[in-house]
């Protein structure tokens, strides 16, 4: 799968594999590569995926993402945690180098803010079959509140800000492709969605003083899989077999 680029930083399963890479010296356990031209993290390290595979955890970054900073009790007055829940989180994502201490603070209250601009992380890592479970339960959760994020958003319109109703919306298209048709086609529209959002006019948004008046949030969130579910078509042999003999079952149990 592939993110957010969504929030929280532009995060999201299955980037391009030349994303991959080394230690980020500035994290202190093993998280993966950060590319220092966009602080893009690749998720590789199997307890970094896994601590962040946490809903509160995940709402905290997103948080941090919106407010720039914040301590564990304004945290908690967004969030509806306690704010010993919230402290208790934000140590567990500094460790693992996801948020940093921002300063500034007074007395125990500190400020954190996030250690980067956008994450990715692979499900697929056959060598790697703990770091395979953790990804797909990090899936959940980016799936989770992605998905339940837009069913709130497009079943609200009447709700949209004022100039929005014909800006937005959905699109939805089922292709039938070969693996080499779907790798290219996919890689291009990744291409232009990053190009398109990664801009440095938007990423410097990050920072709420930066942002222009008038700006809200908007989520873009950019997905493809296969289907897995559809029943036989009728007067073929019903077998579940594509016509390359890759059985949709199978394949569906083995994700």
């Amino acid at each position: 799968m592939s993110s957010d680029e969504i929030d929280p930083a532009y995060a999201g399963p299955g980037q391009a594999p030349e994303q991959t890479g080394g230690l980020d010296d500035r994290a202190p356990v093993k998280r993966g590569d950060a590319r220092e031209d966009d602080e893009r993290l690749n998720l590789t390290d199997p307890k970094a995926i896994r601590a962040l595979a946490h809903p509160v955890r995940w709402a905290l970054l997103e948080a941090l993402g919106h407010a720039g900073t914040l301590t564990a009790t304004q945290a908690s007055e967004m969030l509806g945690e306690s704010p010993a829940n919230c402290a208790f989180h934000l140590r567990t994502l500094a460790k693992y180098g996801f948020v940093e201490e921002a300063g500034g603070g007074r007395g125990r209250e500190r400020p954190w803010r996030r250690s980067y601009y956008s994450m990715s992380w692979t499900a697929h890592q056959d060598d790697d079959p703990q770091a395979s479970q953790a990804a797909e339960a990090l899936d959940q959760v980016w799936l989770d509140r992605s998905l339940a994020r837009a069913r709130r958003g497009m079943s609200s319109t009447a709700r949209w800000p004022k100039g929005l109703e014909n800006s937005l919306g959905g699109s939805t298209r089922m292709l039938y492709l070969t693996p080499e048709e779907t790798d290219e086609l996919f890689t291009e529209l990744r291409d232009t969605f990053d190009r398109l959002t990664g801009s440095r006019r938007f990423k410097e948004r990050k920072d709420p003083k930066l942002r222009p008046a008038g700006a809200i949030p908007v989520d873009i969130v950019l997905l493809g899989y296969p289907v897995l579910d559809l029943p036989p078509v009728p007067g073929g042999d019903g077998d579940g077999e594509t016509d390359d003999g890759a059985d949709l079952d199978g394949l569906a149990a083995a994700n």
